[in-house]
C-alpha cells in the first residue's frame, strides 16, 4: 500500500507511504490516489484532510522514474484508450473540503505539483522544493505551470521552473508557497490544530468558500460578486446558519451536522 487513509474527528489523514522511494508515486500508488480523491470527494464523515509524508527525509518527489520510464505507446493512445493512464492528481479538484499539505522534506516535481493543488500549505524547517523537470527535457506537467504563478508570482515561478534550482524553507515562506514554517517535530501537530479550527467552522459554509474562491479567480469579479451573493442566499435558511446564530446568542458551541 503506497497510501494510508485514516479519519477521526471528520479529519482524514492521507499518508504518502513509500518513504524508502521518498514518496515517489508509482502506478500502484497513483490508483490508491484517485481512490483517496475519490473517498474525500464522497465521504460525508470528512470535512477537512492533511496530506503528508511517512518518514523523515521526504514529502513527495513526484514520478517513480524507475517505474515510470516513457512508453512505445503514444501519448494520443494512452489517453484515447478505454484504460487511459491514470495522473496523479486525477479528481483532486473536485473536492470542495479544505485539504491542508504537510510538507516534511522534499517537495519536488510532481510532489510540489501536489502541495500546489493543495489549499493551505505549511512546511517544516528541512523542507525542499523543486521542480526540475526542464532538467531532463520535460515540463511540469501535473498543474505546476499554471499553479506555481499564481501562487507565488510571475517572477519567482520563473526562476524556480527555468533554473529547476532547489529553494528552502525560507524561500517558500518568503515566496508564499507555505503559509508557515515549524519544526519537523511539530509540523503534525500544526497541521492538526489548522484542520480542527476547520473543522470547528460550519462545513456547509467552508465548503462554498473553497468553492467560490477558485471559481471566482477564473471570472471577472462583477461576475464573482454575483456567485457569492447567490451562495449567500442558498446558505441562509440552511441549518447550520439558524444553530450558528442560535449557538452564539446562547453562548455556546455550535454543533454543526452539514446541513
Amino acid at each position: 500500500m503506497g497510501i494510508k487513509v485514516t479519519v477521526e474527528d471528520h479529519i482524514a489523514t492521507i499518508l504518502l507511504d513509500r518513504p524508502e522511494a521518498l514518496n515517489a508515486f508509482d502506478m500502484p500508488m497513483r490508483l490508491e490516489m484517485h481512490q483517496a480523491w475519490e473517498r474525500l470527494r464522497t465521504d460525508d464523515d470528512i470535512w477537512v484532510a492533511i496530506i503528508t509524508g511517512a518518514g523523515e527525509k521526504s514529502f513527495c518527489t513526484g514520478s517513480d522514474l524507475k517505474s515510470s520510464l516513457p512508453s512505445q505507446q503514444s501519448f494520443a493512445s494512452q489517453q484515447f484508450s478505454g484504460t487511459p493512464i491514470p495522473t496523479f492528481l486525477g479528481n483532486l479538484h473536485l473536492v470542495d473540503k479544505p485539504v491542508i499539505a504537510a510538507i516534511n522534506g522534499y517537495a519536488v516535481g510532481g510532489g510540489l505539483e501536489l502541495a500546489l493543488a493543495c489549499d493551505i500549505r505549511i512546511c517544516s524547517d528541512n523542507a525542499t522544493f523543486a521542480l526540475p523537470e526542464v532538467k531532463v527535457g520535460s515540463i511540469p506537467g501535473g498543474g505546476g505551470t499554471q499553479r506555481l504563478p499564481r501562487a507565488i508570482g510571475l517572477s519567482d515561478a520563473m526562476l524556480m521552473m527555468l533554473t529547476a534550482d532547489r529553494f528552502s524553507a525560507a524561500d517558500a515562506l518568503r515566496m508564499g508557497l507555505v503559509s508557515k514554517v515549524v519544526t519537523q517535530e511539530g509540523l503534525r501537530d500544526e497541521a492538526m490544530g489548522i484542520a480542527r479550527r476547520i473543522t470547528a467552522n460550519a462545513p456547509l459554509a467552508v465548503r462554498a468558500v473553497k468553492r467560490l474562491v477558485y471559481q471566482g479567480m477564473d471570472v471577472p469579479l462583477p461576475h464573482g460578486l454575483l456567485e457569492e451573493r447567490y451562495v449567500f442566499g442558498l446558505l441562509y435558511a440552511s441549518e447550520d446558519r439558524i444553530e450558528g446564530r442560535k449557538a452564539f446568542a446562547e453562548k455556546r458551541k455550535p454543533e454543526y451536522r452539514g446541513r
